[in-house]
């Protein structure tokens, strides 16, 4: 009989839980896809009283989850705490410096320390696997290391967070405030409590940083990322994007240029209503690729929650007992280059302005006048009522243009005596 594929499992949290329950519940299969068993030899997490709602008694607890890191009795330690320092750093390099492959969760920790961990588990012939790190059950990583392989990537774009596509979904469909429907997604679930980590954009630019890596070859540069949330986006932004033909999506953007530097961008944008990522609504994830040889493919599922994200650790797991080993980020680590970014400000775009100005004589031509003198070209306006003297919206969508120059419109424009809320401005990608 083939020896067992033996792991342990730091944190029991949600997905540490749900890797526990697809053990128990599907033995046998995971056995005969793997063609070997495997075992989870031990477990760690703080509370050890706690109910989690499965047998933990045949499983050896650890107490200090350090433990499992130089554990002889341990293949692959299994690290779900999460965070970018501290245990879970810990843990990783001491479980690849003792020769164990690691497989986790962990977005944050490979964004800011993908480099090293993946040139210490190539110097140590382990592996070092992250399925669950990006998008939970859809299998964006496997996708990128190896069916896209044949292809030079030339651009990915993601909805990596749940919490936001389900928010800005229910904006649409209710009508209903940010405030209002984030309170609803804490109260169900899809939030947490401080839910900053998500809508503002940071969760999902941790995963889009891997991405951009595996497409590109490059070091992951979380640093190098520009991001921006959804806190801003207000329902008459999605009502006025939806009457355009547009959906306002918090979008992740990694894409080489012509110039050969990459633009890694993590932003609301309006994408077509009909267009592939315009479909994706509620708590679904999506990856759109474009190849020069697969042309397009899109991936989407559900990018959380416990089934998904531990199926995507068995998925790992299953590799690792059939020794499939690929390179953390598609090439050998030594050969990660650093990449040339594009500078924010120089990138070209569609744009999508929302003024509120007084409504009185002059004040488009005010406006124009700044967008003239910025060389921004108009392709439309939109205007709802008329209210004299009294503050209405106005609407803009430009032609492509510089992002410097915009946002330099927006701060004079915001600057004119007329103007009475900050200029809202969104990028549009016509995917």
């Amino acid at each position: 009989m083939p020896k067992p594929f033996r792991i342990g499992i730091a944190g029991l949290g949600t997905v540490g839980t749900g890797l526990v329950r697809i053990v128990q519940e599907h033995a046998a299969l995971l056995d005969a896809r793997a063609g070997r068993p495997f075992e989870i030899m031990a477990v760690s997490a703080r509370d050890r009283k706690r109910d989690r709602g499965v047998d933990l008694s045949a499983y050896r607890w650890v107490d200090d989850a350090q433990e499992l890191a130089s554990d002889p009795e341990i293949d692959a330690v299994v690290e779900l705490i999460g965070g970018s320092e501290g245990l879970a750093l810990d843990i990783v390099r001491t479980a690849l410096a003792n020769g164990k492959h690691v497989i986790t969760a962990n977005k944050a920790l490979l964004a800011h320390h993908g480099f090293e961990l993946a040139s210490l588990a190539e110097e140590q012939g382990v592996s070092l696997a992250y399925e669950a790190a990006v998008a939970g059950g859809i299998p964006i990583i496997k996708a990128m290391r190896e069916g896209f392989a044949a292809n030079q990537i030339k651009a990915v774009y993601g909805i990596l967070n749940g919490t936001c596509n389900y928010i800005l979904t229910e904006m649409r469909e209710t009508g209903r405030s940010f405030t209002a429907v984030l309170e609803d997604a804490q109260a169900q679930g899809y939030a947490e409590a401080d839910p900053a980590f998500d809508v503002d954009g940071i969760d999902a630019g941790h995963k889009l940083c891997l991405l951009a890596s595996l497409a590109f070859g490059v070091k992951p540069d979380f640093d190098a990322l520009k991001i921006k949330g959804i806190r801003h986006i207000k329902v008459e932004d999605i009502a006025y994007a939806t009457e355009l033909g547009y959906r306002i999506k918090l979008l992740g953007i990694a894409r080489r240029g012509d110039d050969g530097r990459i633009v890694q961008l993590m932003e609301p944008c309006l994408v077509p209503t009909g267009s592939p990522l315009g479909a994706v609504e509620g708590v679904y994830n999506a990856v759109y690729v474009e190849g020069d040889f697969v042309e397009t493919s899109l991936l989407t599922g559900k990018g959380a929650g416990e089934r998904p994200t531990a199926s995507a650790v068995v998925a790992d797991v299953m590799d690792l007992a059939r020794q499939i080993r690929v390179p953390t980020f598609g090439v050998p680590a030594q050969e990660l280059e650093q990449a040339a970014w594009a500078v924010t400000g120089e990138t070209r775009s569609h744009y999508y302005l929302r003024l509120h100005v007084l409504d009185r004589p002059g004040v488009i031509a005010d406006v124009s006048a700044i967008l003239r003198d910025l060389n921004i070209s108009i392709s439309s306006l939109m205007q709802r009522g008329r209210d004299p003297g009294q503050p209405v919206p106005v609407v803009l969508l430009s032609h492509e243009t510089c992002h410097a120059d915009m946002e330099a419109a927006c701060e004079k424009i915001a600057a004119l005596a007329c103007s009475v809320e900050e200029p809202c401005l969104i990028r549009i990608e016509e995917l």
